[in-house]
C-alpha cells in the first residue's frame, strides 16, 4: 500500500502552488484546500453521481509509468474557464446554473490545466529520487445519465485511492477536486523518505546544507558552470536580479533585450533564463519563443518579470513558452525561491 501521508503532503503543496500560480492566470484569488484521502473504485465513485464532471486525465511518465485523473465538477470548469475569458458574473453564472461549456470555455480550461500540470511538475519532481514528468491529456466530460459509463470511459475500471480537495474563491461556491490515483501507480509515488539521511551519512555537515534552498546549489553550481541568464534592457533592474541571485553560487550573465540572444545561450549553460519588461507586448513576449528554439535539445524555464500584468497578457506569457510570472518590483526571496524551484525540477 502506497505511504498515503507522504503522497498527501507532497500533493498539498504542489495544489497550494498550482493555486496561487492560477490565480495569477486568473486575476482572483483560488485557493486549493489540503487534501484528505480514501480508497475507492470506479464503481464507488461513479455510484449517485448527478452532477456533470470534466475527467482530466494526467499521464506520468518516465520512472513512474501511468495516467491518474483530477476531476472537476463541470460547473467548476465553466467557471474557471469563464474567468480566464473576461466573460461577465451575470453571463457566468447563468452558464454554470444551464451547464453551457462552449469551445472557447474548452480551450481556456485546457490552458489553466497546462498551468495546473506545470505546478505540480516543479513541486512533485524534486521529491523523488527518480525522474518525474506529467503531461495533460485531453479532458472528458461526463454526463451521468446522458453518457454511458464504459470499461475505459471516463476513467478505466480499477482500484484507486483518491485524494479529495476542497476549491474555494471568495464569494463564489465551488466543488471539490478529485484526484484519482490507480493502486499501482499510487505504490510507485512514494516519496524516498531516507534521501536527506543519504545525504547526512555522506557528508558531516549536512545540516549547513539544509540551512536554505539557494545554499543547496552552490557546490553543484560552482562545479557545473550553470548559469542564469538576466535579459532586462533596464540595466538598475539587472543589477538587482543578479545582487537577489548571488547568493545561489550560480554563474549570473546579464545583457540588454538587444544583446545576441542567440551567443549568449551557445555560450553558457543555462539552467533558467529571467526576462524583464516594463509593460509586455507581443514582441517581448516572443522571446520565449526564440528562446526555446535555441534551447530545443535543453529546455530552459523562462521567467518574465514586468511591471504590468493583464490576465490576457499572462495567458499570452505562457502560450508563448514562459515558465513562471513575477510582477515587477519582486523581492529577493521570491526571486531565488522561483529560480530554486525551477532548476530542482529540471
Amino acid at each position: 500500500m502506497a505511504d498515503v501521508g507522504k503522497l498527501q503532503e507532497v500533493l498539498n503543496a504542489a495544489m497550494k502552488q498550482a493555486g496561487e500560480e492560477s490565480s495569477l492566470l486568473l486575476g482572483q484569488g483560488l485557493e486549493i484546500r489540503d487534501c484528505d484521502a480514501v480508497n475507492t473504485n470506479k464503481q464507488s465513485f461513479f455510484t449517485g453521481m448527478e452532477d456533470a464532471i470534466f475527467a482530466v486525465g494526467v499521464e506520468s511518465r518516465e520512472d513512474y509509468p501511468g495516467q491518474l485523473y483530477m476531476i472537476f465538477s463541470l460547473r467548476d470548469a465553466i467557471l474557471l474557464s469563464s474567468m480566464l475569458l473576461g466573460i461577465p458574473p451575470a453571463r457566468i453564472s447563468e452558464k454554470r446554473k444551464l451547464a453551457i461549456m462552449e469551445p472557447d470555455d474548452a480551450d481556456a480550461f485546457g490552458e489553466i490545466m497546462n498551468q495546473v500540470i506545470g505546478s505540480f511538475n516543479s513541486v512533485l519532481q524534486p521529491k523523488f529520487p527518480s525522474k518525474l514528468h506529467l503531461k495533460l491529456l485531453a479532458p472528458k466530460k461526463f454526463i451521468p445519465g446522458v453518457d454511458e459509463l464504459s470499461d475505459e470511459e471516463p476513467i478505466p475500471t480499477g482500484e484507486y485511492i483518491m485524494f479529495r480537495s476542497q476549491l474555494q474563491m471568495d464569494g463564489l461556491e465551488m466543488d471539490q477536486l478529485n484526484i484519482l490515483i490507480p493502486i499501482v501507480l499510487a505504490n510507485l509515488l512514494m516519496p524516498d523518505p531516507v534521501v536527506e539521511e543519504t545525504a547526512e551519512a555522506d557528508k558531516t555537515e549536512a545540516p549547513e546544507e539544509e540551512a536554505a534552498p539557494a545554499s543547496e546549489l552552490e557546490e553543484s553550481a560552482a562545479e557545473s558552470g550553470a548559469a542564469v541568464i538576466i535579459l532586462d534592457d533596464d540595466e538598475l533592474d539587472r543589477q538587482h536580479v543578479k545582487s537577489f541571485l548571488a547568493s545561489t553560487g550560480l554563474k549570473l550573465v546579464d545583457g540588454s533585450l538587444q544583446e545576441d540572444i542567440k551567443g549568449i545561450f551557445s555560450q553558457n549553460e543555462a539552467k533558467v533564463a529571467v526576462i524583464g519588461v516594463s509593460d509586455p507586448d507581443d514582441q517581448d513576449l516572443a522571446l520565449c519563443i526564440k528562446i526555446n528554439a535555441l534551447c530545443q535539445d535543453a529546455p530552459v524555464p523562462i521567467i518574465m518579470c514586468a511591471h504590468k500584468w493583464t490576465r490576457l497578457k499572462v495567458l499570452k506569457a505562457l502560450k508563448y513558452g514562459a515558465r513562471d510570472i513575477i510582477m515587477k518590483p519582486f523581492s529577493a526571496e521570491e526571486l531565488v525561491t522561483k529560480v530554486t524551484r525551477l532548476i530542482k525540477a529540471a
